[in-house]
């Protein structure tokens, strides 16, 4: 290809001059092509590699030299001789004698870069190519990544490293290569390549770690491997990268949501570095902006735009707190540097002015926010603050114009909110339009003493904090807030400051009339979550008396389906309704399904999915957790198996169904302050509060009995409400009740003592767990599968594993690289295990050619075709992994029976087949006893025939299958033996059809008896049937003949089949050929068929000789869908599966060809070693072995 010229200082170093002239040079890499190059070679090779030369993808290149200058540029290379020599010639011919009439070097120069530039602009004109971010390097990085690992174009590199791979004791030095889908590494030492290919789907865990001999290692695991590679530039870099491809790897296998390329992600607006790829710097985005969500707990679609140090001025401690200002699309944020001193969250929606004000030496660069609430922010030594001022300026203009759209929308659909709000229900049912708790507050009058007082005291010194820090989105949140959170939100203000500290209320501020839509949609809908929702409204806090009656099960109903209905994903999860109730108690409704959408999809991601994996994967965290903090009590619980068994019920509802109600609330108060943190600090302190007797524990239900009895001891001594009785399982032995248990102590105490766990530190845990957790979910998943359908098939447990790994690798290449259809549809994590992964047509023929014995190649397509149509029994158009099995299962381990009507059957289309007269030809073909106890128990396909037109496209399949074969022409003329058969059978047997409609007609019935009587004494086989080529003239019996049809059928003695003419008998006329001049005639070409039509010679069937292959082909190339309506396809000629397998056991090289053994692990080896181009990529963790 041509490039834009470039200098080279050394031309004849490391590369050989094949053409000259006095311009232009063309030359050939050292070591490339035959014989290598000897040593010269190998240390050329070995350099190109380690130092990332790309003359390892283009050893060709052609440079343009003027006559006295020095300096040489190059303007093309190529990959292949014939590229470059097409380059060569167009400049002998184009350019040679242009460049000789310019007398000035330098113009000369000037003209040949001239041209190439714009050759290359031409061509990119064109071929549409797009400009992209990508340098020149990182293209041919790509390009050589492609040709290396054999990937697609839509394998994207997304950035490669220079290291070691450890091979056993010996370190190869070559380079790494992340793509989307696979961790790649290439090395190439001294004439030994070494090559390994790792999709990320498969990866069990990836970790840095650190010895003695290697400083930086990442390691890479897999389910069969472990990999280690050291000597890294920039390890953090590249494990950073290798763990967010891992996890999206992860996010694929989980819910498909991964195959949904978010395109959108931001662009850098400043200084983005060019040495990386386009791809790279916007994963980098994506990273950052989900770090930036999680840090301020702001909606999932918010992307970051971009963050600047500077200074905030505080009013209320009179200071200017050095920290991060973050810019994105709809909000501006603020965090200290000191963690804890203070963060700010201002929504642009809230946003009136924001202006530049006059710098000085205290206050350099100010800029001023004002905010609706008549609150300012000052910040200050902001650099570009200009830039940054036009950044919010831009998002400030789109928010408004957002905001307008929304009023005009919401304005124009309802004229009241209240209105709305109680027209959610199509019943009766009144709606509760307030929180559940203050229209269900009951108390007893000996409670409006010191409680009622400390509650006030609470409330006053938020109201005070208020005041001090401002309310609502906009406050500053310090370490006082966090402060008055431990001590308990007053109840009045729960809803409040759950909305306001969980990130729900932006969504609900952005999203106005959503909650009222969804209600509407989805009332009255019945599926899987409603129903389980339906099960489970009776059993959400049944002590409490909002939910001993209709109003609040009506709301907790309408929020439930509401939220299965916007995520179909997770749907509906068993204890989603514990915690929806108690949201319900304390917000009101809309409020309340805000907080459940932050719950699920951002503050506890993945817990509520049918397979409840994010509970699982911090279960992994908690258990890790455990092991660091209390080591001594560790190795006890997991011999007792404890850890697992409460860590999912405590995390899943938040200790809400483990702890007395108003205790529980406390730690759900802490939660949406400061996330996950805290359960896992609450969790440590409980078993850190019970080490003694849970060491003393002999089995689990001992240790659950322990922790059980504490956390029913736990107590809330200052809530208002009357106790409610805790319906929870009191694991009790009769002894004495264990003491009470502050839960103020307990939740400051979990801080004191666990405070030290970072939010960022369980995010990279999490990740660690995460890996563990779907692959185990996988494998059983796998288990399950095979433990269904082995009973159901000769394979043995070992195959179906490696099939199932194949099939689903097939689907995920598919997903990665494009199919037929989308990777949804295939791919539901919530079906049944056997219909999870599910594969259409194009990927089916990929695994028919690699595993399937009747595949042959250039013919497979049509037959891999027919065979999905019949193992598609639902017709969706997919098939799943039991189907897939009975399909392969029958040609590995079927009798000959079964894959005789396998074939028959991929040969009759539904409505096109008929019932058919049994005839009685099939006794005297049989040849041996055992033979005709085969046919015998083939009898369930005997009323469906095989039309003309279908036994055409059979004929085409046998002889397509065996083009490749060891034996191919003698099954070639078993083939045509059998056919010929077939032939005369349906013939005759047209015959016998027309007999039974006149069976009316009494003059009839004594000929067609003659007919019966003649074919119970036959000739021998070899004069009566042989190789034929039939041409069928016109019928009396052809539907459309009118009276002309109820002429009398001719006594069989009459039929003289061997020149038989039309004019005497009015029925079809054969002209046959020897059984001897058959197998003479080795090439077939003698063999034609004609097409028995009534009326038309114009189709025809041919065998013709085409070198070493007999290929039948429809001279006339009719359409398929017309097949069945054309006047020369005979509608009345038809044969039986029995006709058809009595035909096939006449021929010993057929029933040889259908008999032989299959190699089935033979198949599946090959199967997960080949590794093409495109879409059939090798199996799951291939490796490809290193040579040397």
């Amino acid at each position: 290809m041509w490039v834009s010229p470039e200098d080279v200082l050394l031309a004849g170093a490391l590369w050989i001059t094949e053409r000259a002239n006095p311009y232009f040079i063309l030359q050939k890499r050292k070591g490339h092509g035959d014989g290598g190059g000897g040593l010269a070679g190998l240390l050329v090779g070995t350099l190109d590699v380690v130092l990332d030369s790309s003359a390892r993808v283009a050893p060709y290149r052609i440079l343009y030299q003027t006559p006295d200058s020095l300096g040489y540029w190059i303007i093309a290379h190529g990959t292949s001789r014939k590229e470059i020599t097409e380059h060569w010639e167009w400049l002998e011919h184009n350019l040679l004698q242009t460049l000789s009439i310019f007398e000035n070097e330098n113009d000369i120069t000037t003209f040949v870069k001239g041209k190439v530039q714009g050759i290359i602009a031409e061509y990119n004109k064109n071929h549409d190519v797009k400009e992209d971010d990508d340098t020149d390097k990182f293209k041919e990085a790509s390009a050589k990544f492609r040709k290396l690992f054999g990937m697609p174009e839509e394998e994207k590199l997304v950035n490669y490293y220079s290291c070691s791979y450890w091979k056993g004791k010996v370190p190869r030095q070559g380079w790494l290569y992340l793509s989307i889908n696979h961790l790649c590494f290439y090395s190439y030492l001294l004439g030994k390549e070494a090559k390994l290919v790792v999709r990320w789907a498969d990866i069990t865990q990836l970790e840095k770690s650190a010895t003695l001999l290697l400083p930086d290692v990442i390691k890479v695991s897999t389910r069969s491997n472990e990999h280690v590679f050291s000597v890294f530039l920039n390890i953090n870099e590249t494990f950073k990268l290798a763990e967010q491809l891992a996890n999206i790897a992860m996010r694929q296998l989980l819910d498909n949501k991964g195959f949904e390329q978010d395109r959108s992600l931001p662009k850098l607006k400043k200084k983005s570095p060019k040495k990386v790829s386009a791809l790279k710097r916007d994963l980098d985005a994506r990273a950052k902006s989900e770090r930036y969500r999680a840090l301020f707990r702001l909606p999932k679609d918010e992307k970051l735009d971009g963050h600047t140090d500077c200074t905030l001025w505080t009013p209320f401690n009179k200071m200017h707190i050095l920290g991060q200002m973050f810019v994105s699309t709809n909000y501006i944020c603020f965090t200290s540097k000191e963690e804890t001193m203070c963060s700010l969250i201002i929504p642009l929606r809230e946003v009136t002015i924001v202006e530049k004000a006059d710098s000085s030496n205290v206050l350099p660069s100010p800029l001023s926010i004002s905010t609706k609430n008549r609150m300012t922010f000052l910040f200050a030594n902001l650099k570009d603050r200009d830039f940054l001022v036009q950044r919010i300026s831009d998002f400030l203009q789109q928010t408004t114009s957002k905001i307008y759209l929304e009023r005009e929308l919401t304005g124009s659909l309802n004229s009241s909110d209240d209105e709305r709000t109680f027209n959610l229900n199509d019943s009766s049912v009144p709606t509760a339009t307030q929180a559940l708790m203050t229209m269900y507050r009951r108390r007893s009058p000996e409670e409006f003493n010191p409680k009622l007082a400390k509650e006030f005291l609470k409330e006053q010194a938020w109201k005070n904090h208020f005041t001090e820090y401002g309310q609502g989105v906009c406050m500053y949140r310090t370490e006082k807030t966090k402060e008055l959170v431990l001590k308990g939100i007053p109840e009045n203000m729960r809803g409040e400051l759950w909305l306001l500290f969980s990130g729900a209320i932006n969504e609900m501020a952005t999203h106005p009339g959503y909650y009222e839509d969804l209600v509407e949609k989805s009332m009255g809908k019945y599926n899987l979550a409603t129903e389980e929702i339906e099960r489970d409204l009776h059993r959400s806090l049944p002590e409490h008396p909002a939910f001993q009656n209709e109003m609040g099960i009506a709301a907790l109903r309408r929020v439930l389906t509401a939220y299965a209905f916007r995520n179909p994903n997770i749907g509906y999860c068993q204890a989603m309704n514990i915690v929806t109730s108690v949201l319900l108690l304390y917000a009101k409704e809309e409020e309340a399904f805000w907080l459940l959408v932050a719950l699920c999809e951002r503050m506890l991601p993945d817990y509520y999915n049918t397979r409840v994996v994010g509970a699982l994967v911090d279960q992994g965290v908690f258990e890790e957790l455990a092991r660091e903090y209390v080591p001594q009590l560790y190795d006890c619980m997991q011999d007792l198996g404890v850890i697992s068994t409460i860590s999912l019920s405590w995390f899943l509802t938040l200790f809400l169904s483990v702890m007395p109600f108003e205790s529980a609330v406390v730690v759900v108060d802490c939660f949406f302050y400061d996330g996950i943190k805290v359960i896992f600090q609450l969790a440590l302190s409980v078993l850190h509060a019970n080490i003694h007797q849970l060491l003393g524990c002999k089995d689990d239900g001992e240790a659950m009995t322990v922790l059980g009895r504490y956390l029913d001891s736990v107590t809330n001594k200052d809530s208002t409400l009357p106790p409610i009785p805790h319906l929870h399982s009191l694991l009790t032995d009769n002894g004495e009740p264990h003491p009470e248990v502050d839960i103020f102590k307990l939740v400051r105490s979990s801080y004191e003592k666990f405070g030290s766990i970072r939010a960022d530190v369980i995010e990279q845990m999490r990740f660690k767990q995460r890996l563990r957790v779907i692959q185990t979910i996988e494998d059983t998943t796998k288990r399950n599968v095979v433990r269904t359908i082995v009973t159901e098939t000769a394979f043995t447990i070992d195959e179906l594993e490696e099939l199932y790994v194949l099939f689903k690798a097939e689907h995920l290449t598919s997903c990665y690289w494009g199919g037929s259809s989308n990777p949804t549809e295939r791919h539901d994590p919530s079906l049944p295990y056997l219909e999870q992964y599910r594969i259409d047509v194009e990927q089916f023929k990929g695994l028919f050619n690699l595993l399937f014995p009747w595949a042959n190649g250039a013919h497979s397509d049509p037959l891999a075709l027919r065979f999905f149509r019949l193992l598609d029994q639902n017709g969706d158009a997919l098939i799943n992994f039991r189907e897939f099995i009975s399909g392969l299962g029958v040609l590995c381990h079927g009798d000959l029976t079964e894959k005789l009507k396998l074939l028959y059957k991929m040969h009759v289309l539904p409505g096109e087949s008929k019932p058919h007269i049994q005839l009685f030809f099939h006794s005297f073909l049989i040849r041996s006893p055992a033979h005709r106890q085969t046919l015998e128990t083939a009898t369930d396909l005997h009323c469906v025939s095989v039309l003309q037109s279908q036994f055409i496209e059979l004929c085409k399949t046998l002889y397509s299958m065996f083009s490749e074969d060891v034996a191919e022409q003698e099954l070639y003329h078993a083939t045509a033996t059998v056919t010929s058969l077939l032939l005369e059978m349906g013939e005759v047997g047209k015959l016998f059809s027309s007999a039974a409609r006149k069976d009316n007609n009494p003059e009839t019935k004594s000929e067609t008896s003659v007919c019966m009587r003649d074919l119970t004494n036959p000739k021998p086989m070899q004069e009566m049937f042989v190789p034929t080529c039939l041409e069928n003239k016109s019928s009396p019996f052809d539907e459309g003949k009118g009276d002309e049809g109820c002429e009398q059928l001719p006594p069989m003695q009459d039929i003289k089949l061997e020149d038989s003419s039309p004019k005497e008998t009015g029925t079809s006329s054969a002209m046959l050929i020897s059984d001897d001049e058959t197998k003479d005639d080795t090439s077939m070409s003698s063999y034609s068929v004609l097409s028995a039509g009534s009326h038309e010679l114009d189709e025809k069937l041919q065998c013709e000789d085409i070198a070493d292959d007999t290929v039948l082909v429809r001279s006339d190339s009719g359409s398929n869908g017309d097949r069945g309506n054309s006047t020369s396809i005979d509608k009345d000629w038809a044969i039986t599966f029995e006709q058809f397998l009595a035909s096939v056991l006449t021929e010993q090289a057929l029933v040889h060809y259908f008999e032989k053994p299959v190699e089935v692990a033979a198949r599946i080896t090959n199967a997960k070693n080949v590794r093409k181009v495109g879409r059939t990529l090798s199996m799951s963790d291939y490796e490809i072995s290193l040579s040397g």
